[in-house]
């Protein structure tokens, strides 16, 4: 294993990592993404005009987009500690499909909009159409018997 030592520039600003497992990261996500905008299409702007490179180019802006997920993660945790591991629990018993995990998940967003004033919106959903989120008959489900409708 090689690691590299050498330091980064005092220009790149330090971050910790977020510190989530694919779970918690999945179930956070839309939320990361409400809140972040901003800075996830600053890093995504870098690295179009760096023309898929930019990788040390672009780790200022990259950095941001860490702080800010961490924060979400962070927010979440602090102000809907027990819906957002039930959501993310549920994920990680059901090989991350999230249409198994619904009833947390609708219990998750509610608290997250409450607190925090985030909303989960799919990006590119028919405006004219429930979200599949919402809709309270899934088209893959589970009934009371564990058997896939």
């Amino acid at each position: 294993v090689l690691i590299d030592t050498t330091p980064l520039p005092a220009s790149i600003p330090k971050v910790e990592e977020v510190g989530a497992s694919s779970a918690p990261l999945m179930s956070a996500a839309y939320f990361i993404g409400a809140r972040c905008k901003a800075f996830n299409d600053d890093y995504m702007m870098c690295k179009t005009e760096a023309h898929g490179r930019g990788e040390f180019e672009c780790m200022k802006e990259g950095r941001k987009v860490t702080r800010c997920a961490a924060s979400v993660i962070d927010d979440v945790t602090k102000n809907c500690l027990q819906q957002f591991r039930n959501h993310w629990e549920c994920l990680e018993d059901n090989n991350q499909q999230l249409w198994q995990c619904r009833k947390w998940e609708w219990k998750l967003n509610a608290c997250v909009y409450q607190k925090l004033g985030l909303e989960k919106k799919i990006p590119g959903a028919p405006e004219h159409e429930i979200p599949v989120h919402l809709r309270k008959r899934q088209i893959y489900s589970q009934n009371e018997r564990g058997v896939i409708a």
